[in-house]
Order: C-alpha cells, then sequence, then structure tokens
C-alpha cells in the first residue's frame, strides 16, 4: 500500500491480523527485507513493515533536514495512526534499530515490546561523533556522485558484511537487488539526516524504556555483541540474545534462530506486555 504521511507518499507491507508489529529495516534496506518472514508473524500478529523516507517506494525529498530522526517517528506515528493501531510492538534492524529505540522513547505509553537487531543507542563521544558525521557526508557526496551500483560495490566490501559472502547465491542476489533499487538521492539525505553522525546519542535515556525488550547481535560481529551486553544492562526489562555463527544481520544469516527468538519472545507474557 502507498498511502499519503505529513506530506510524502510511503509504502509500506501490511498482512496478518491481530496485535500490531512494526519492522523497521536498515540503512539501504526496505520492507521487502522483512517478506521472508511474513508468514510466521503474520500468523499471530498484524505487521506493518514500512519503507522508511528515502527507501524503498516511500519519497526521497530534496531537504536532509525531512530525514531527522524526529521527522521519521512522526511520519511512523502518522502510518500507525492511519492504519488505525494505538499499541504495538516494534522489530528494528540497525538504522531500524535506532529508529525504534527514539520511536519507543517518545510514544512509550503505546510500545508494548522491543526487539533490537545490531542497533545502538548512539555514538556518546562528541568527537568521535562529529568525524561519523564527517564520514557520513563524504558517503552522501560519493553516492550523488558516482550513482548506487558504485556505492553497493564498495558499501558490500566493509568487513561488518564479511560474514554475509557465505550465503548462499540467491540470498546474496535478493540483498543486492534491494540495495541497488536506492535512489541516490534518498541514501545520501538519509545518513545526512539520521545516519550514526547525526543522530543524538540516548544511552541515558534507556532506563525509561519499562518494557519488555529482545536485544539481539550475532557473535561474529563484536562491536554490536559489545552493544548488545551493554544496553542489556540499561534497559530495565532487557533479554539479550547473541546468536553463534551470526555477523550484522542475524535475519538474513541465522533465519531460522531470529525467527525463533523473536516469535517466542513476541508470544512469551513478557513479548505481550
Amino acid at each position: 500500500m502507498i498511502v499519503s504521511v505529513r506530506g510524502i507518499e510511503m509504502h509500506a507491507l501490511v498482512a496478518g491480523a491481530g496485535p500490531a508489529l512494526l519492522l523497521l529495516h536498515g540503512f539501504t534496506g526496505s520492507a521487502e527485507t522483512w517478506r521472508p518472514f511474513f508468514p510466521e508473524l503474520a500468523a499471530g500478529w498484524r505487521v506493518v513493515a514500512p519503507d522508511l523516507i528515502g527507501h524503498g517506494r516511500t519519497a526521497a525529498p530534496d531537504d536532509a533536514a525531512r530525514y531527522r530522526m524526529d521527522e521519521c517517528v512522526a511520519d511512523l506515528l502518522a502510518l500507525l495512526d492511519l492504519l488505525g493501531v494505538e499499541e504495538f510492538a516494534v522489530l528494528g534492524y540497525s538504522m531500524g534499530g535506532r529508529v525504534a529505540l527514539h520511536l519507543a522513547l517518545a510514544v512509550p505509553e503505546r510500545v508494548r515490546a522491543l526487539v533490537l537487531e545490531s542497533a545502538s543507542p548512539g555514538i556518546t563521544d562528541p568527537a568521535e561523533r562529529a568525524e561519523r558525521a564527517r564520514s557520513d557526508e563524504a558517503l552522501a557526496e560519493l553516492i550523488e556522485r558516482e550513482g548506487i551500483a558504485a556505492f553497493v560495490e564498495r558499501w558490500e566490501g566493509q568487513s561488518l558484511f564479511a560474514s554475509q559472502r557465505s550465503l548462499p547465491a540467491e540470498v546474496r542476489e535478493r540483498l543486492r537487488a534491494e540495495r541497488l533499487g536506492q535512489r541516490p538521492r534518498g541514501l545520501a539525505n538519509s545518513l545526512r539526516g539520521m545516519g550514526a553522525g547525526a543522530m543524538e546519542p540516548v544511552w541515558e535515556r534507556l532506563g525509561e524504556l519499562r518494557l519488555p525488550a529482545l536485544v539481539l547481535a550475532g557473535e561474529l560481529d563484536a562491536k554490536y555483541v559489545a552493544i548488545a551486553r551493554a544496553m542489556g544492562e540499561r534497559l530495565p526489562q532487557a533479554r539479550v540474545a547473541i546468536v553463534p555463527g551470526a555477523g550484522h544481520a542475524v535475519h538474513l544469516e541465522r533465519p531460522a534462530q531470529f525467527l525463533e527468538l523473536v516469535t517466542a519472545f513476541l508470544a512469551s507474557d513478557c513479548g505481550r506486555g
């Protein structure tokens, strides 16, 4: 479905019935990230998977300020209101996990449970955050200058995604097609508006989230394993799960384990809130 939300066109996949579950993809992703999990998730939940601003089939405005985290959160709340969703659980991967955290902090009374996959509450050191902002701007300019294909070649070469090289060919092809289907302006402005360098850290606010939370990381992704464990110490009702044999994209690299962890959490008394 495509709907008008706060002056932009937003695309979302919606399926199933029951309590609402909002699925938020990562940078260079889309709602298609979650399609392989729809049969199981939509069996017990009303699944809502939007393309975040600048991604997939959602609009990619020229103004980078329109991509700020508070704007993205407002877009999602407007979408949920349009769908008649009051309370919901939210699952976010990487960038989508950062969005999920900000969404939960904005409306904790509406969020029933939180699943964070390879997500970070932000960069606390101001100098490091400023350096990341400069790095993100350089990458944004590269995307605009050289186009999506050249960017994807560079993006997929990161050590962060090294473990994805052993994925089945059809999975790699699907992931690459999702990345290649993006637009330069959308990705560039996403980096400028809600990249890790632009985002204010929320580590000190995690204690406000007194709701059930599942924090996931792949054991091969040492940076995010450490972040997951640190978040687990700060979130009052958190469970931390480190998935063996997985890297940054647990849902891609160990889909069966990912689905088992998520569905068990959501089906439990804890997950149902």
